[in-house]
């Protein structure tokens, strides 16, 4: 595509996250990521890049050159969207309050350094009740510590975390099954065996954490409201 658009120079905004925000492959469908359909709510002078991969973590994507890929495309006027938490749980992975904190300093540095936004957006829940239907949260400090580096840093955060456990416990321990990909024995081609996952989204589920995350960019009032679809 032209890089200029009616006469304005295109906005770029790059997506850097784990499996909760990647685009999925044909063969796992219909699960994906709230990244995989996010360029459905802009206009044309807006264009999205999900780097995103299943099973990074902030170190990871770090480390196996993601995020100096997006460096090397970034320009001034354009966002990085940095979700991670989910793997950062895992041995490979971070402490909340200081590896996890110092990792995404050098994301929102690097975005800074080459006069681009960074928007930091704690993770989402998994769906997980507990027996009198309520969230359980299973992600432990990670998006606490998030938030308080938003503070500390000046950035600005949208915090899906807080947005998703909403959305969740709205609608139950039963109708929040439609946002995962959940699939009885040859239900679907993809899952001949079934499947029951409730951190994965189903593309319904993707397009519905996608809203949230357009109405955190409302509530921040970033630039790029200007071309949000209506």
């Amino acid at each position: 595509m032209d890089e200029i658009l009616k006469g304005k120079k295109l906005i770029h905004i790059y997506l850097a996250g784990d499996s909760t925000v990647a685009n999925c492959p044909p063969q796992e469908a219909p699960m994906a990521g709230w990244g995989q359909g996010f360029q459905s709510f802009f206009t044309g002078e807006v264009i999205v890049h999900n780097h995103a991969k299943g099973g990074a973590s902030t170190n990871t994507f770090i480390n196996e050159g993601r995020l100096e890929t997006i460096f090397q495309s970034i320009q001034p006027n354009d966002y990085l969207f940095i979700q991670f938490g989910h793997n950062d749980q895992k041995p490979f992975g971070t402490d909340p309050f200081t590896t996890y904190q110092s990792f995404l300093t050098e994301y929102v540095k690097g975005a800074f350094d080459r006069g681009a936004f960074p928007i930091l957006i704690t993770s989402v829940h998994r769906r997980n009740f507990d027996d009198q239907g309520q969230l359980v949260n299973t992600l432990g400090e990670y998006p606490t510590s998030m938030i308080q580096l938003s503070e500390t840093l000046e950035v600005p955060l949208i915090n899906l975390w807080e947005k998703t456990a909403r959305l969740y416990q709205s609608l139950g321990p039963e109708g929040s099954k439609q946002l995962f990909t959940r699939f009885l024995p040859n239900e679907h081609p993809n899952y001949p065996e079934g499947i029951e996952d409730d951190t994965h989204f189903c593309e319904y589920g993707a397009k519905e954490i996608g809203k949230l995350v357009i109405e955190g960019i409302k509530e921040l009032q970033l630039p790029i409201v200007t071309f949000i679809k209506e």
